[in-house]
């Protein structure tokens, strides 16, 4: 049976799996069981494949075309790609689409494929995620919040979903609890990215919110940030910090190791909003980062906070 470690031992699926460093929160902390970090380390591979694809960071395009069974000259056509990891999929999960059956050809999906049966895992989070950077390619602005919150629906929430599947505790208010909170660190992280993101023509500040607080999108092509975008950034971080406290009635909802790793997730969350109010809300020189020892603090927070709730 392939697993994670196998995934490792191929050097472009280990490009992929290192990337869970520079996430804002833990993805897969070594105090877990060995079964859950497996599991939550091959659903982050997947989810950063499909990510990279759909934002053109691959470290070599011509070979993930190779290993999903392409033509190297396709490497190029992002929306190509994505229909191959659809159908390598397919063979992860074969009684999803009629014909798919045989072993998936690329390791990540292969290592994907023992989660998928020790979790019964379904295909709708991990088809969702293929729609989020389809919509990526042909989608570069959003006309109002609620836009950017059914953006986050298929780019976002899944994430939280197969987390709390993996680890058997997916109930309707944990899944409610839940999506508040990866919307949140999805709008954070497009706070930090947004000059990352002008740079590949895709804004992810509402539209209206722009006209509303007079920003126009040479203001976020700026070197730094005027009133008016930290005016607008600071209003988005509120509506992100309003989701988070939303979801973190999650983390007491648990208990035991899986209460850290939530409480993980919520303080990375945290942390990144304290580190761009920290810079004067001027996200356009770069993404504000937190540190360590800040994360750590939030965690500190997060715990005490929940257990007051408890």
């Amino acid at each position: 049976m392939t697993g994670i470690g196998d995934a490792g031992t191929d050097p472009h699926a280990r490009t992929t799996l290192d990337k869970a460093a520079d996430e804002n929160f833990p993805v897969a902390p070594f105090f877990l069981p060995r079964a859950w970090r497996d599991d939550l380390m091959a659903v982050y591979g997947y989810a950063r494949l499909v990510d990279d694809i759909g934002d053109g960071d691959l470290a070599s395009a011509s070979t993930e075309a190779r290993l999903l069974g392409m033509e190297p000259e396709t490497a190029g056509d992002r929306l190509a790609m994505l229909d191959a990891v659809e159908a390598d999929l397919h063979r992860v999960f074969p009684g999803a689409r009629p014909g798919s059956g045989g072993a998936p050809r690329h390791p990540i999906l292969r290592a994907l494929e023992p989660s998928v049966r020790r979790c019964a895992l379904t295909p709708e989070p991990f088809l969702a995620l293929l729609e989020a950077n389809r919509q990526d390619q042909k989608v570069r602005r959003y006309e109002t919040f609620e836009d950017l919150l059914a953006y986050c629906e298929l780019s976002a929430n899944p994430v939280g979903r197969l987390v709390l599947q993996i680890t058997g505790t997916a109930s309707p208010e944990r899944i409610r609890r839940s999506d508040a909170v990866c919307t949140a660190l999805q709008i954070v992280e497009h706070l930090q990215d947004v000059a990352e993101d002008l740079g590949r023509d895709r804004i992810y500040l509402p539209v209206q919110d722009m006209k509303r607080f007079h920003v126009s999108e040479a203001d976020l092509a700026a070197p730094s940030a005027g009133a008016p975008v930290r005016a607008l950034v600071a209003h988005e971080a509120g509506r992100a910090r309003e989701l988070l406290n939303e979801g973190t009635p999650l983390v007491g909802s648990v208990h035991g190791r899986l209460k850290l790793l939530l409480a993980g997730f919520v303080a990375g969350g945290s942390a990144a909003l304290r580190a761009v109010a920290a810079a004067g809300f001027d996200v356009l020189p770069g993404p504000p980062k937190p540190t360590k020892l800040s994360l750590l603090r939030e965690v500190g927070a997060v715990l005490r906070g929940t257990r007051r709730e408890g």
